[in-house]
């Protein structure tokens, strides 16, 4: 089992998780971050602090995209370990369907 990052993450970018990580597996993208599978120890620290609830087990049913995502992106975007501020437009983007349609940015975020 790992932690995933999912689509409510995106255009709210919450970093409250990567200060708790103990192995620093959290990447950042443009409007999201993702956990790099092979490094998160499964220990669930950050899945509690996502105030955005976008951290889930990849345990969960329907979450094979996301995994997949995840892996993708954790290999091509910059590590995050310190807190940043949330993206400005975080709160009203929470919770908001069809982010990943709608949202997805590739690009890398700038990281530590």
């Amino acid at each position: 089992m790992t932690y995933i990052v999912t689509d409510n993450c995106i255009k709210c970018k919450y970093t409250d998780c990567v200060e708790v990580c103990p192995v620093d597996c959290f990447y950042e993208g443009e409007n999201m971050l993702v956990i790099h599978p092979d490094e998160c120890i499964d220990c669930g620290v950050c899945e509690p602090e996502c105030p955005a609830d976008a951290i889930k087990p990849d345990t969960e049913p329907g979450l094979e995209k996301w995994l997949e995502i995840n892996t993708e992106y954790a290999t091509k975007w910059p590590n995050i370990t310190a807190k940043k501020e949330p993206m400005p437009e975080a709160d009203a983007m929470d919770g908001q369907p069809g982010k990943f349609e709608k949202f997805f940015s590739a690009e890398p975020g700038a990281g530590d």
